[in-house]
């Protein structure tokens, strides 16, 4: 059998595959400056920060139920587009916005306006691209299909943040953010000519519909005991993760780091490139943990396989914390700590493919396909809903407690949550 190649032999997959491939290079590029910027024109601003990350997240977390039932009554390609022009539109408006008033508060609002609106359409965007996949390819084809999306990213991850550290140093804001609105714009272009067999439902959509749509959804996830338990578990895991990446590392890169008189190749790296090294790191094992998964066969069950890993990235969790506070907080090595926390991430990278790709596949072959963007709508809402707290309260330690404090409770808590996985029974029936 050929499945190792088939998959790009599919028109569909191949104009889903380099849509996505534009448009995430866009949303690296966004993500990466914004973060740093609003630390740039706040002074440091650990908390404001934090509220941003929290409304984005919010934003996100109340139309992802919208995009479930949209995603399973509407054709999954237009769904797809159309939000990718929106994006693709509001930011190169707001960029507009920016050039015309310049002060750090415009700036601020409208990067918090751009961030929610933004989110907000991506809450329509996933349901619809997470169940697409079985409608345009066969069943055998899924894990390949999945892992080379992971490859894709892993390469936008490792590619893509040194490309956005050395734009964010060499051009002004705007162009980056004229850049990204484009990517979206011809990420839409490409997704226009994906077509599939959709039959249209004869029911017109209303608010009250919409409700019991989520309902059935919910109804359904409820006879599905191993899914919901693993539902669950990502809450958790995703709001003690989230803050390392979304909350600590910025922070880290905006104070410790650059306040260092001296680093670990500083006549090379601004501070900046230093987050993208760690990208790099995460990039580069993602990518031969998914080239693995590529060639391997489709496995039926991941669920205990899935808690094991997860104990695994509880350990790393546990050795960064304890170097950052011994290496930078006691201030041991600045720089072993650079070395360590780039050893981490090479870990975790490869980790985080290896439970997400198995995952992501059983989901998609377990689910009743005009199920399956409600299912992933809810397991989104899942994985994101404790996010918009988690950062406003991983801000707020930041600023009163410190990085050392914050980094132990988040690998507390995700050791707590890994160690309930492994001993929780119906996660060994996915």
């Amino acid at each position: 059998m050929e499945k190792k190649t088939n998959v790009f032999a599919n028109r569909n997959f191949r104009l889903v595959f380099f849509g996505a491939l534009v448009s995430e290079l866009g949303s690296i590029l966004y993500s990466f400056a914004v973060s740093f910027y609003i630390l740039e024109i706040s002074g440091n601003n650990a908390f404001l920060q934090g509220l941003y990350l929290a409304l984005c997240g919010a934003a996100m977390l109340v139309l992802t139920p919208v995009g479930g039932v949209m995603g399973d009554r509407f054709n999954k390609a237009k769904i797809m587009y159309v939000c990718d022009y929106v994006k693709g539109g509001i930011i190169l408006l707001g960029t507009a916005v920016m050039l015309l008033f310049r002060s750090a508060d415009t700036h601020i609002a409208v990067l918090f306006a751009l961030g929610i609106l933004g989110h907000a359409v991506s809450g329509v965007f996933t349901p619809a691209s997470g169940a697409l996949f079985p409608h345009i390819l066969d069943g055998e084809q899924l894990q390949q299909a999945n892992a080379y999306v992971t490859m894709k990213s892993s390469l936008e991850g490792i590619l893509g943040v040194i490309l956005a550290g050395i734009l964010y140093a060499a051009l002004p804001i705007y162009a980056l953010f004229v850049l990204v609105g484009v990517a979206y714009v011809a990420s839409g272009v490409s997704e226009m000519f994906i077509s599939y067999e959709h039959r249209a439902s004869e029911e017109r959509l209303t608010l009250k519909l919409a409700v019991k749509d989520m309902g059935e959804g919910i109804r359904y996830l409820k006879t599905k005991k191993a899914i919901l338990a693993m539902i669950g578990a990502i809450l958790f895991i995703n709001f003690f993760f989230a803050p390392v990446t979304g909350n600590f590392l910025p922070y880290f890169i905006k104070t410790d780091l650059a306040g260092a008189p001296s680093y670990l190749f500083d006549g090379v790296l601004t501070p900046e490139l230093w987050s993208s090294v760690f990208s790099v790191c995460i990039g580069v094992s993602s990518l031969a943990g998914a080239a693995i998964l590529s060639a391997r066969k489709q496995a039926e069950k991941c669920g205990f396989a899935t808690a094991v890993k997860l104990c695994a990235m509880s350990a790393v969790m546990i050795g960064l914390a304890a170097s950052y506070f011994w290496l930078v907080d006691r201030g041991a090595s600045l720089n072993g700590f650079l070395i360590s926390f780039s050893l981490g991430c090479l870990v975790t990278g490869f980790l985080i493919v290896s439970i997400n790709i198995p995952a992501s596949t059983v989901m998609m072959r377990v689910v009743d396909r005009d199920k399956l963007s409600k299912l992933t709508s809810i397991t989104s809402i899942g994985a994101q809903g404790m996010i918009p707290i988690a950062s406003v309260l991983a801000g707020a330690i930041l600023e009163t407690l410190g990085s050392a404090t914050l980094l132990a409770l988040c690998a507390l808590g995700f050791t707590v949550t890994a160690l309930a996985m492994v001993f929780n029974r119906k996660v060994r029936d996915i």
